[in-house]
């Protein structure tokens, strides 16, 4: 089974991150910039309200049973010091039913079903 991981993280972050996914065995990662608010609702400074503040998304597909391991390095890594801050991001999670190489058209449930990496 695959499973797609979405994390949204502080810019300053992102490179971090994709070092620490590329160390840890997670090379396969698609980057957005993204612009967002939680629920703090944006930022007031002085008299501006910033509703929408930068973000980056990364987004990767994985083996299901690499998924704690995968979380686990985001938060890590992303976490700002100490326990964590407003805005340091979301992790969202979902399963993938089936995903297709274009230039082989090769299914890769298949893979995963076998325990091989594609």
């Amino acid at each position: 089974m695959l499973t797609m991981i979405r994390a949204i993280v502080r810019p300053e972050k992102a490179d971090k991150v994709l070092a620490s996914l590329m160390e840890a065995g997670f090379p396969a990662v698609t980057k957005y910039s993204v612009a967002g608010r939680g629920k703090q609702r944006g930022i007031k400074i002085g008299e501006v309200t910033y509703d929408e503040l930068p973000k980056v998304m990364l987004m990767s597909v994985i083996n299901s049973a690499d998924k704690d391991f995968f979380i686990e390095t985001v938060m890590n890594t992303a976490r700002s010091t100490g326990k964590g801050a407003f805005g340091d991001g979301k992790i969202f999670v979902s399963e993938v039913e089936e995903s297709y190489t274009i230039s082989s058209g090769v299914k890769e449930t298949a893979y995963a079903a076998e325990g091989v990496a594609p």
